[in-house]
Formats: structure tokens, C-alpha cells, sequence
């Protein structure tokens, strides 16, 4: 009977799915640490994991497994050759968290055009006349730079689109492989398209280095608004304080951080312009449902021999090992 360790919080419709599949025993760890799960990992056959790490060190410890399946999309605190090396698939969840994610950034895009931090403080502290500044801006008109044209740039692009801006994208792998029919125009060139866009928006995987970092913020049109819902680190934090102390940046809308949480001395929270959320663009009702249904249903569909090849991550076999 194959033992399945769930680490973190699950919505309780993947565990009622795990429950109602004969032939399988779990055990359920809501704390999002690798320490909180590691002394049970010797004994499972499959893990479904969150956000926490997977060193090779747990790797090396768990001596039965076969499957991990990770709650979403990410998997950059997961040791993925150390599994590769045991032949063990990682297997990520479909489209399952796109709309979500898109709708975040576009709440972001609107939040940040319309200073709501700033307009929301000054109404908490007596500062009516605050509206008459008109720091407001429009989005209809407005040109949106999407960085990473995957679906969930392609969700944004048309949500962007019923609000009236015009839209381009910056994705030179997908400029390679053939860019998609649409109106979405793309760009060849980062720096000539950061200086055009009012409002520029990243959805692209982690990188080695930032995406914006000094040079690029440079580029950026004059009074641009940035929007990271992708992954910490494709920008440079420090960099974008400073833009947005000169007024290069005008205002920003951050999901993602270098480091979460952050201190409290982060120089991006000084910023009333700058909306930060808990790196929480995913995190809907809905659309944890389904990650945690997906997840699960991963390493049911393994041990029957039919996961989906196309989401496992690191090319390993999508079902047990005979014997």
C-alpha cells in the first residue's frame, strides 16, 4: 500500500480525494517547513509538497520514494537532480493557478496606475484634498510590456485589452519557436521596449540575475509603473528603491520578494506608491482547490501508471518502476 506525506496546508478537497482512493495511507504535516516533515519521510512512497525546501540531504533519507508532486507550478527550493538521480519523477500541477495569477497582476496594473495606497492613506489621515494632486492615471490608452508571453501573460494580455490598453511582449524563446497569432505584438529588443511601455509586468520563470536590474530600470520610460507577480529576484530590489526614489519608477505592484517575508527595513516598504502582497497571486479559494486536487491526483494517476508525462519536470518515467 503505497504511504503518502503531504507537507503544508492542503485544501481539504485534496484530502477528502486521498481519503476516497482505496489502496493508499497518509499522513498530513500543515507546517510549511522541511524540518516539520523530514522524520516522516523515511516511510513514504510519495510526497506532495508546498512551498518549504526539499534538500538532497531528504532526498537521501527517503529511502521508499517514488513520486513528488509539488502544489503548483515553482519548484526552486526542490533539489531536482538529486531525484533525478534516484529516477524520481517531480510532477508539477497543470494550468490550474493561470487566471488567478492573472487576475492578480491586473489588480496590481490598477492599483498601482491609481496610487491606491497613497489615495487610501490619505483618506486615513485627514488628507481629502489629496485627490485634487491627480496622481491618478488611467490605464485606458496606456501600453502595457508583458516580460514572459506564457499563459499567463496571454490571460493578461486580454484582460489588459478589455481595459483599453495596447499591449506588446518581451519573449525571446517563444520568438524562436514561432509567436503565437493574436494581436500581441513582440519585441525584439528589452531596453527599446521598456522605454516605451507605461506599465511593465513580469511573468517569466526565476533567472540568474535580475531582469531589472540597474541598466534596465534606466531604460524605463520615465514615471512606469512595475509589476513582479513571476519570482523574487528578477528584480533588483535595491535598484528599483532607487528608482523609485528619482521618479524613474513612478509606482510598482510586488507579489514577489527576494526574501520572504521581508524585514522590516525592506527599501521597497517605504514606498507608498508600491503595493506589496504576501506572495499571494495564486492564492484564491479556487484556485487552491484545484492545486490541491491537481497535486493529489498526480500521484494517484503515478501509481496507476498514467500520469501526465507533460507534467513531470525533470523527464523521469511517469509511472512505478516494475518489481
Amino acid at each position: 500500500m503505497p504511504h503518502v506525506l503531504l507537507a503544508g496546508k492542503l485544501h481539504p478537497a485534496g484530502l477528502a480525494l486521498l481519503e476516497a482512493s482505496p489502496g493508499f495511507s497518509f499522513q498530513h504535516v500543515e507546517e510549511v517547513s522541511e524540518s516539520s516533515y523530514v522524520p516522516l519521510i523515511a516511510g513514504a512512497d510519495a510526497l506532495v509538497i508546498r512551498t518549504q525546501p526539499l534538500r538532497a540531504e531528504t532526498v537521501a533519507a527517503a529511502h521508499r520514494l517514488k513520486i513528488v508532486s509539488r502544489h503548483g507550478v515553482g519548484y526552486d527550493a526542490v533539489d531536482v537532480p538529486a531525484l533525478t538521480a534516484r529516477g524520481i519523477p517531480l510532477a508539477i500541477v497543470g494550468d490550474v493557478n493561470s487566471s488567478a495569477v492573472a487576475e492578480h497582476a491586473m489588480m496590481l496594473i490598477l492599483a498601482a496606475s491609481r496610487r491606491l495606497n497613497r489615495a487610501e492613506k490619505a483618506v486615513r489621515h485627514g488628507q481629502w484634498a489629496w485627490r485634487n494632486t491627480l496622481e491618478s492615471r488611467e490605464v485606458a490608452g496606456k501600453h502595457l510590456l508583458i516580460v514572459g508571453y506564457g499563459r499567463i501573460g496571454r490571460l493578461l494580455a486580454r484582460m489588459a485589452g478589455v481595459f483599453g490598453m495596447s499591449v506588446s511582449a518581451y519573449d525571446p524563446y517563444l520568438l524562436k519557436q514561432g509567436w503565437p497569432e493574436g494581436p500581441v505584438s513582440s519585441e525584439a529588443d528589452l531596453g527599446a521596449a521598456l522605454a516605451r511601455a507605461d506599465v511593465v509586468s513580469l511573468h517569466i520563470p526565476k533567472s540568474d540575475g535580475p531582469v531589472l536590474g540597474v541598466a534596465q530600470l534606466a531604460q524605463i520610460k520615465p514615471g512606469a509603473a512595475v509589476i513582479n507577480t513571476a519570482r523574487g529576484g528578477l528584480i533588483d530590489e535595491a535598484a528599483l528603491a532607487a528608482a523609485l526614489r528619482s521618479g524613474r519608477v513612478g509606482a510598482a505592484g510586488i507579489d514577489v520578494l527576494d526574501a520572504e517575508p521581508p524585514p522590516p527595513d525592506h527599501p521597497l516598504l517605504g514606498f507608498d506608491q508600491v503595493i506589496i502582497t504576501p506572495h499571494n497571486a495564486a492564492l484564491t479559494l479556487e484556485c487552491a482547490e484545484r492545486m490541491a486536487v491537481s497535486s493529489v491526483q498526480n500521484v494517484l494517476d503515478f501509481f496507476a501508471g498514467k500520469l501526465n508525462p507533460a507534467l513531470v519536470v525533470n523527464g523521469v518515467g511517469a509511472g512505478p518502476k516494475a518489481g
